[in-house]
């Protein structure tokens, strides 16, 4: 863990080696004052030399001056090594979860992920600063300080060490009792963020249901959750921090009374036993810095537990090692006995058999939940087929590359996704180096125009997270005009008129059609009425392909499909 953890330095090495150094600089110069102090009582106060104690002063505010520069450095420059190492990680994160598939979506929350996201990611920054070089200067002062002090007075110094390996089993105990507590807590970080983004992303909802109070005693819930567990954290800390406080001023109080003995016998001048007290301050000191580490890095390291468990969750569907560059498919598409089930339940497709020709417009019908959307589903690869086999243009999908494959594929679907920005960046989504000609000329097909024409923004018009500030209608209508834009060999259409008026929909209904000319269409509907026209119609239920044939030769074959013609429109 700690040796992968080390890897994010590498391309930092400079940046880390000029933080550690002004640090150890700092930390020996923090040794420095002391030992002055015990010159200054014990040799230039006798002496009443003004001129010597006064440049004596200067050359110790010199010293003050460095040593502040060096905490800039040390504090700036180093947060900077942290931030650096916090945004790679960031960086790395975010696009490895780019790669996941939908099944790992389907069974993760996404307040999880934005709790791994930022709070894990800061923590660790924080630590990635503080931590190796906290340690190494705590290391370095205690030997270096205690090296002084043996020289001051052997006796005193082995006296006062004493209390050390008490500190530093104190400071593993707690650890181990603080890296717990914080796993506890960034696992209740991740359920709060899920619950405030359900809570709001739903608003609309739970307004419309007057289900406010209810939300909020779900959300008291995971809030009174989170707050024992920081509680709980906090506590160890306390009692940590408590302890050691008592048993450094005990050191302290034991340096002060045998340090003054020692002076009364004669065997420590008055300047030894001031620098000795210094020492021992100096000596301690380094103590609130492992306490402060041991703050630091079981948060630190709960969160990159918890990183490194989402970065080496493998995707489930990545490109074969032998996988090929595809461009201007035709669209010729087969299903070999195709099987598919969603995670822990019954089979949705089971040796399913279809040929769709290149070029041909085919209609998917059925009772809800037969699998006709995990039909398209299936082509682009969202998931992955159990057993058969997905072939275009007589190639194995999964000898595809990914993003060659479904940069052949335009999709619109029931549930629109818009992004928070403007209409414009929206359509463009579908070719991000369109111009703006190739954009104008997606909104006319889409029937978008005259809207756009009537917004004082045009184009520009923000239409907020989700594109809550249009219509159901405009919002399909935008996602249509994306495809346009895309303008793939391969369409599917998962119910992409579903939100328009009649009006509307028989506009739309023409674009779509002009677009499906010499292009493979799958259209996924249940209003019958938009799929007369297609080449040919495949009736999906639970049984799988039932039936399939041109419209008007199902209607009279008095099967499955004639019945939902009859449920829809009478006769």
């Amino acid at each position: 863990m700690l040796r992968k953890f080390f890897s994010y330095y590498k391309p930092y090495k400079a940046l880390f080696l000029v933080d550690f150094c002004c640090a150890v600089v700092a930390g020996l110069l923090e040794l420095f004052f002391p030992i002055v102090v015990n010159q200054f009582v014990d040799n230039l106060l006798p002496s009443g030399n003004w001129m010597l104690i006064f440049w004596a002063c200067l050359g110790l505010f010199a010293v003050y001056a460095l040593n502040s520069l060096l905490q800039y450095i040390v504090t700036y420059w180093g947060h900077r090594l942290g931030i650096n190492i916090e945004s790679d990680m960031r960086g790395k994160l975010f696009n490895h979860v780019q790669k996941l598939s939908f099944r790992f979506f389907d069974n993760n929350k996404t307040g999880h992920f934005m709790a791994r996201m930022t709070s894990n990611l800061m923590e660790i920054g924080e630590m990635a600063h503080h931590g190796p070089e906290d340690l190494f200067i705590a290391a370095m002062t205690l030997i270096g300080a205690f090296a002084l002090m043996l020289t001051i007075n052997w006796k005193l110094a082995l006296l006062a060490v004493v209390i050390i390996p008490g500190l530093v089993y104190l400071a593993l105990y707690f650890n181990r009792k603080m890296i717990h507590a914080f796993q506890r807590m960034f696992r209740d970080i991740g359920e709060f963020n899920a619950r405030v983004e359900d809570s709001i992303g739903g608003i609309r909802v739970v307004q419309a249901f007057t289900n406010e109070k209810f939300e909020a005693e779900r959300f008291a819930e995971n809030n009174e959750q989170y707050r024992q567990t920081k509680f709980f954290s906090y506590k160890i800390q306390a009692q940590n921090l408590s302890i050691s406080y008592f048993l450094m001023r005990i050191v302290i109080l034991f340096v002060l009374v045998c340090g003054t003995w020692f002076v009364i016998k004669g065997e420590m001048t008055s300047g030894e036993f001031v620098g000795f007290l210094l020492l021992s301050n100096v000596f301690l000191g380094p103590i609130n810095k492992i306490n402060a580490v041991i703050e630091s890095y079981p948060k630190g390291m709960a969160g990159f537990k918890s990183y490194i468990e989402l970065l080496e969750t493998e995707p489930d569907i990545a490109d074969s090692p032998d996988a090929i560059e595809v461009d201007q498919l035709r669209g010729d598409i087969e299903y070999h006995q195709v099987t598919f089930g969603y995670e822990n339940e019954a089979k949705v497709l089971e040796n399913v058999d279809l040929r769709i020709r290149a070029g041909e417009t085919i209609a998917f019908v059925g009772p809800s939940g037969a699998g006709k959307t995990t039909l398209c589903s299936l082509l682009p690869r969202f998931y992955e087929v159990e057993s058969g086999m997905i072939t275009v243009d007589g190639i194995d999908i999964t000898r595809m590359k990914l993003a060659s494959l479904r940069k052949q594929i335009g999709i619109v679907q029931q549930d629109v996704f818009l992004f928070s920005g403007t209409i414009r960046e929206n359509i463009a989504y579908g070719d991000l180096t369109a111009a703006d000609a190739d954009i104008w000329e997606a909104v006319k097909r889409a029937r978008l125009d005259e809207f756009i024409a009537s917004l004082p923004d045009g184009l520009e018009t923000v239409i907020g997270e989700r594109g809550v500030k249009l219509s159901g209608g405009q919002k399909q209508r935008l996602a249509i005009a994306r495809m346009f834009l895309k303008n793939p060999p391969i369409l599917i259409l998962d119910e992409a008129t579903s939100a328009l008026d009649t009006e509307t929909e028989k506009a739309i209904q023409q674009s779509l059609s002009e677009l499906s000319d010499g292009r493979t269409t799958l259209v996924i509907a249940h209003r019958l009425a938009t799929i007369k026209n297609a080449d040919r119609i495949i009736v999906v239920t639970e049984q799988g392909i039932v039936e399939q044939g041109r419209h008007k030769d199902l209607v009279t074959a008095g099967g499955v499909y004639s019945k939902l013609h009859e449920a829809q429109f009478g006769s």
